[in-house]
Order: C-alpha cells, then structure tokens, then sequence
C-alpha cells in the first residue's frame, strides 16, 4: 500500500464541513467513527471529546488545502509540518492482507501510529499521508472545488493537472450553470450587425448634399 493512499484520511475529514452551506456532519461520535472506515480497532477508541478534537484537526487540515488552491506553497508545507510534528507516525513494513500466488506476505509500509486518542491516531495518519501526496505530486495537486458554493477538497491525480472539482456532479452543476450565464448574456446583447449597419449608413452623406456642386470661385 503506497503511504500517498493515506491522504484520502485528510479529504474525508475536511469535507465532512461545508462552510458556505453552513453544513457540519461531524457532530457525533458516530460520525468520528465512520470517518476511519474499516480500521475498527481505531474507530472504537473515539469517544464523545473527539467531536470537538475533529474539528478542530479539520479546521488545520482545511487551512492547508486553502493555502495550496490560492498558491501559497511555503505557508500550506509550514501548515503540514506543524500537525506532523504534533502527531507522529512511525513507518513500518507490514505485510497483513496481501498474499502473492505462493502465499507469501507481499511487504508494504504501513503507518504505525501511537495515539493518546482516536483524534491523535486519525490526525497523524492524514497528515502524513497529505504530505506523501504533497512531496509526490505537488502542492499545486491539493485543491478546493470551483463550483461555488461547494468548496469540498480534492487530490488532483489527473495526468495533466486539470482538474477543478471536487466530483463529476460538482464538474456538471458548473458548465450547466456556466452555459445557461452564456446564454443571458447573448440574449442581453444588441443586434450588433444590424447597428453597425445602420451606423455605417448614417455616416454616408445624403443624395441632395452629394449632389450639390461647390461654389465657383470668384
């Protein structure tokens, strides 16, 4: 399993928040739990403070993406470090699960985490795995969803580093809304042709005046 794997921990945290819709789904222990998936073990330590410890995580973790999309790379890696110092990991190779054709373990590193709580151990993991993505892909690869009022975080894997949504839904609300704009304002436009018609014939002079022959000098 490559450590880079371990950055979807940061997105899912982050996006458990949508601020300018005034939506929080991290509002119990359950919903703490659910957040680390099929690592159960980790999960049934969560207890009711870890809510507010989430949060709080979140609202880092969402600091480092925003600084990334606005291009600010120094201060999203100043960002990141600090949570790594403040919530370690130790590297390590395991080689659980993953069995080659002769049965044997097919080694992987796996991150070893060494939590006071359920926030310690998630928040280590996201951290490190962001900054695997980050030294891999680059900070330009950390992004936050264009399509307003969305704003959910994103890793961009694509080849070509093009992507600017968070989902394929959030991509098609956008060029939909992006269309229907183009479409007011062609319909707000003026006639253009016919005005530059008529303009242009306005400044023709008149038959009677064309005609009139100049004045004989004396």
């Amino acid at each position: 399993m490559e450590l880079a794997y371990y950055s979807d921990y940061a997105v899912r945290l982050v996006n458990t928040e949508e601020p300018a819709r005034g939506k929080d789904a991290l509002t119990s222990v359950e919903a703490v739990r659910d957040l680390f998936g099929g690592n159960q073990s980790a999960a049934r330590r969560a207890a009711d403070a870890d809510v507010t410890r989430f949060r709080s995580v979140r609202a880092r973790l969402r600091a480092v993406f925003e600084s990334a999309d606005k291009g600010d790379e120094t201060l999203a890696v100043d960002l990141l470090n600090s949570l790594l110092l403040e919530f370690p990991v130790s590297p390590q190779i395991s080689g659980h699960d993953f069995r080659d054709d002769d049965g044997r373990p097919l080694w992987h590193m796996h991150l070893a985490d060494h939590p006071s709580n359920a926030t310690a151990g998630y928040a280590a993991i996201a951290a490190m795995g962001l900054a695997f993505h980050l030294t891999e892909y680059g900070v330009d690869r950390l992004g936050l969803c264009e399509a307003a009022p969305c704003r959910n975080a994103y890793l961009d894997t694509s080849t070509n580093r093009s992507r600017r949504y968070c989902s394929d839904r959030c991509a098609t609300r956008a060029n939909v809304a992006a269309y229907r704009a183009r479409k007011r304002r062609e319909a707000a436009l003026p006639d253009l042709p016919e005005k530059t018609g008529l303009a242009a014939d306005s400044t023709q002079p008149s038959s009677a005046h064309a005609e009139r022959p100049a004045p004989r000098g004396r």
